[in-house]
């Protein structure tokens, strides 16, 4: 992802520095778009991390933890083109891939849930209004941006997603 975006700012500088006209712009939508999928990821690893002690390891359990990951990584793929050249405006790209990433993110939140209402020890937590209303945000807040696509509202919509991590993590 952070491969992405260096291919996007030395298409933009590059052409900046011929003295060119723009040919490339990289707009607001996807450097958010890929702070937000990176604050996420770390999310779920931070999260990971801290009830790994209740978490039996099976062969089943590593599986699903690949599987887990590999959408992970197809998401943050998705963030930036594979050809940015192709794009003139990021923001593009963008709307092209946008509903597919919050597409899976809210299945990943889906299937994290599932499984860990399995798990006796974390269920009483997991229930928690606290839980269940950052877990409804966050899952609603994705939704409207599969819905509304001006660029106003998804900029808001990224930004408001990018601050609920912020405010859960740092602040509470």
């Amino acid at each position: 992802m952070l491969g992405g975006l260096g291919r996007a700012l030395e298409l933009e500088f590059a052409g900046e520095a011929r003295g060119g006209e723009r040919r490339f712009t990289i707009g607001w939508l996807t450097p958010l778009m890929a702070i937000f999928v990176m604050v996420d990821l770390m999310s779920f690893w931070m999260f990971s991390w801290t009830v790994q002690r209740l978490v039996t390891v099976t062969p089943h359990t590593l599986l699903a933890v690949m599987a887990f990951a590999s959408a992970y990584y197809l998401a943050a793929r998705l963030v930036f083109p594979a050809d940015p050249e192709r794009f003139r405006n990021l923001d593009a790209h963008y709307f092209r891939v946008s509903r597919t990433i919050f597409g899976i993110l809210i299945a990943l939140v889906a299937i994290q849930w599932a499984y860990l209402l399995s798990i006796e020890e974390i269920r009483s937590a997991l229930m928690s209004a606290r839980s269940i209303w950052t877990t409804l945000l966050f899952v609603g807040l994705m939704g409207a941006a599969m819905v509304f696509r001006q660029r106003r509202v998804q900029a808001i919509l990224l930004v408001a997603l990018i601050v609920r991590y912020l405010v859960l993590y740092l602040l509470v």
